[in-house]
C-alpha cells in the first residue's frame, strides 16, 4: 500500500530521497484498492470498515469520477496559511498542487509555486522555472502523496495489506461508536501507521479518528475530527480539525489546526499531460 502520511504539523518534515538529477523516482506499488463486490471479510471489524466505505463511496466510484480539482486550505494556530489548487488523476494517483499561499510551504519563495507527481517523478517549479534543490524536492515528495492520500483515505482503507481489529463500543455524547484499529502490513519490518476509527453506528461515517506518523517515529496519536459534504454522490470529509491526543481520544489544551477543502469538482477536462512539469 502507498505510504500513509499525515498533514499540516508534519508538513515541514520530509520523506523519500531524491536522485542525483534531483527528480525523485517513485517506487511503484502493485497493490490496488479492492474493487471486488464479493468480499471475504477477515472479521467483524473488516466488515464495519467495508460498510462505511460503501456508504461514503468506494474506490470504484472514485475511479468513475476520473479526476478532481479543489481548493485546499490549512491554517495553523500561529495564523500561517497554505492555500493550493489541488488536482488529482485517480488512475495512477497523479497529483498536482499550485500554491497561491505558502506561508509554511517554502515561505522563502515569492509568487506561485507548483508541485507535481507525474506517475514517475516529483517536480517543483517557481514562477515557471524548474527547481532542482534536493531539500525542496524531498518536501514535494512528502506533500504530493500526503494530500492525495487524505482526499482518498476512506476508500483506500480497503487496500490490500490492511489489518482490522475491533477495539470496543463507546458512547460519546448522543452517539455510539464502533472503534476499529487499522494497521498496515510491513514487508521490511519498518514501523507502520496505526489508525483508530470511530464509526458512528447511526450514520456509518467516521466522525473522528486517531492517527500516528510512523515515518517520523511519532507513535503518539493525534485526533482528527471531520464534517462531510455530499459532492456528486460521494460523501467527502471537507471540514477537518486536529491536534495531539492520547489513545482514549482525549485531546490536549492546544488550539486546533484547521483544514478545509472547497470548490470540489470531479470529471474535469484534464489528462495525464496536465501533470507533467512544463517549467523551463
Amino acid at each position: 500500500m502507498k505510504k500513509l502520511l499525515a498533514i499540516a504539523f508534519i508538513a515541514s518534515l520530509i520523506t523519500t530521497s531524491c536522485k542525483e538529477q534531483m527528480e525523485t523516482n517513485v517506487s511503484t506499488n502493485d497493490q490496488k484498492p479492492d474493487l471486488e463486490t464479493d468480499v471475504q471479510f477477515a472479521n467483524q471489524a473488516h466488515q464495519l470498515v467495508y460498510d462505511m466505505v460503501q456508504n461514503v463511496g468506494n474506490y470504484n466510484q472514485l475511479l468513475e469520477k476520473q479526476n478532481v480539482i479543489y481548493t485546499y486550505t490549512y491554517q495553523t494556530p500561529d495564523g500561517k496559511t497554505d492555500q493550493s489548487t489541488e488536482m488529482y488523476q485517480f488512475q495512477g494517483e497523479l497529483s498536482y498542487g499550485a500554491y497561491q499561499k505558502h506561508e509554511r510551504t517554502f515561505p522563502d519563495l515569492t509568487g506561485t509555486i507548483v508541485q507535481g507527481y507525474d506517475g514517475t517523478n516529483y517536480w517543483l517549479n517557481h514562477n515557471n522555472h524548474n527547481i532542482l534543490d534536493e531539500q525542496k524536492l524531498k518536501r514535494v515528495a512528502f506533500n504530493r502523496p500526503t494530500n492525495y492520500y487524505w482526499f482518498t483515505m476512506m476508500p483506500k482503507l480497503l487496500d490490500p495489506g490492511v489489518n482490522y481489529d475491533y477495539i470496543k463500543e463507546e458512547s460519546i455524547g448522543d452517539n455510539t461508536y464502533d472503534i476499529i484499529k487499522v494497521s498496515f502490513e510491513s514487508t521490511d519490518n519498518s514501523l507502520k501507521d496505526i489508525y483508530q476509527l470511530y464509526i458512528n453506528r447511526d450514520t456509518k461515517l467516521v466522525d473522528q479518528f486517531l492517527f500516528t506518523v510512523a515515518d517520523f517515529n511519532k507513535m503518539e496519536p493525534s485526533l482528527m475530527q471531520m464534517e462531510y459534504e455530499n459532492i456528486d454522490g460521494l460523501l467527502i470529509p471537507t471540514k477537518r480539525k486536529y491536534k495531539a491526543s492520547d489513545w482514549q481520544g482525549t485531546v490536549t489544551d492546544a488550539p486546533w489546526i484547521y483544514v478545509n477543502w472547497t470548490d470540489i469538482k470531479f470529471n474535469n477536462d484534464i489528462n495525464n499531460q496536465d501533470f507533467q512539469n512544463k517549467a523551463i
